[in-house]
Order: structure tokens, then C-alpha cells, then sequence
């Protein structure tokens, strides 16, 4: 437990927190921008098993974002650097990875075994997927967006709320795009954010955003939050 000293001495997480997290499953669907800082933080908190897809190989220009990976590794898959990385950094995690796409083909597979899916990507389709699929398999979706220099994350689980990504965004309309231009400490905020929110959900501390969305422009720092 001296590893974790620092965050059992906390009440709202404590030894008992820490077991929590231990025993948790969590999955970071694209580790890019967001999932980079994401991963980091859960690991170094000591999630238990940490599932990490995305099927894409590290490119120079990742690396002004995408915390995870190094110049040295371009050409390489993302999954297994990521790995290789996050057990580095903490080797009692289990780093499963997904070197794929998530799809209507494999996301009952993946998302299966485990209890949180966190969203890392970047597009509409697949995260439409993951909302509908989550809700209706039980699971809780950590929602977060990035573009520029504004962010915003939410919860949602039909444990919780009855509200949905569709709730937020119903119809972005068959090949919407989305702006990617943003900098990297946009992606470090949001996905800092995000993870914060899955330790409460774990930890049961603290108010999550079940169903609301946290926003923030990081030009001004003005943030808030909007009940969906």
C-alpha cells in the first residue's frame, strides 16, 4: 500500500477505495490525445485491469499530443507501446490490449469484460456506438471530447440516469466531421478529467456526471456544467 499512501490517506478513498480499484475493469477505447493521460492516471492509481484498443500506428504528428508514445517508436502500433509504457509505470496492472477498431462486429467481445468503457475517439459513428451499446449492456460510458482549446466530459450509465450520448448530440447527421485541430494540453485536461471521474465512480465519492455534461474553454478558463 506505500505505493498508494498518498490517495488512501484521502477519506473519500482510503484502503478500502484502493481494494475497489484493484478489483476494477476499465477500458480506454482509442488511445490517442485523450486516452494517453487517461491511461496514465488509472494506472498510476492503481486500476486493476486496464483494456486498451485502437488499432492505429504512432505518427510524428501524435507526438505533440499524445503523451504515451516517443519519437523513437514511430511505425509502431499504438496498443503495444502503450503497454509497454503503462506497465512501466505501474507493472501490478493488467494491460490488455485490442490492437482493432471497435465495430458493430467485436464491441460486445471487447467491452464484455469490463465495467467502465471510456471514450478516447474521435468520431461520431463509433461513439454513438458505444453510448447505445453501454447502455444496453449495464455499462458505464466515460464521454469526452476535445477540439481546439474546449473540452468536455460526461457520464452516462441507465443506472444512473436515464439520458445518453444521443441526448447530447441526437443527430450529427451520416459523415459528420470533426474539427481535430486542438493543443495538447487541451487533451491532457479533458482526459485528466476523465479519469477523475471514473477513480469517483469506483471510489463512490464525490458527485459524478451522471447524465450532465462539464464544460471548458481553456482560452478563458471559464467552465461549467449543463444538465442534459
Amino acid at each position: 500500500m506505500d505505493r498508494y499512501i498518498r490517495q488512501i490517506s484521502l477519506p473519500e478513498i482510503g484502503e478500502e477505495g484502493q481494494y475497489r480499484l484493484k478489483n476494477a475493469k476499465v477500458l480506454i477505447v482509442g488511445v490517442g490525445g485523450l486516452g494517453s493521460p487517461t491511461a496514465l492516471y488509472l494506472v498510476a492509481a492503481g486500476v486493476g485491469r486496464l483494456g486498451i484498443v485502437d488499432a492505429d500506428i504512432v505518427g510524428l504528428s501524435n507526438l505533440q499530443r499524445q503523451i504515451l508514445y516517443s519519437e523513437s517508436e514511430q511505425g509502431e502500433q499504438k496498443v503495444y507501446v502503450a503497454k509497454k509504457r503503462l506497465n512501466g509505470l505501474n507493472s501490478h496492472v493488467e494491460v490488455v490490449v485490442y490492437p482493432e477498431y471497435i465495430n458493430k462486429e467485436n464491441i460486445v467481445r471487447i467491452i464484455s469484460g469490463y465495467d467502465i468503457v471510456v471514450d478516447g475517439c474521435d468520431n461520431f459513428e463509433t461513439r454513438y456506438l458505444l453510448s447505445d451499446t453501454c447502455m444496453a449492456m449495464g455499462k458505464t460510458y466515460v464521454y469526452g471530447a476535445i477540439e481546439g482549446f474546449m473540452g468536455q466530459v460526461a457520464l452516462f450509465d441507465v443506472k444512473h440516469s436515464a439520458k445518453t450520448y444521443r441526448d447530447l448530440y441526437p443527430d450529427c447527421g451520416e459523415g459528420s466531421e470533426i474539427d481535430k485541430a486542438v493543443v495538447g494540453t487541451t487533451a491532457a485536461v479533458v482526459g485528466a478529467v476523465q479519469a477523475h471521474e471514473v477513480l469517483k465512480v469506483i471510489c463512490g465519492y464525490g458527485v459524478p456526471l451522471w447524465g450532465r455534461l462539464w464544460y471548458i474553454d481553456l482560452r478563458t478558463m471559464l467552465s461549467g456544467i449543463v444538465e442534459l
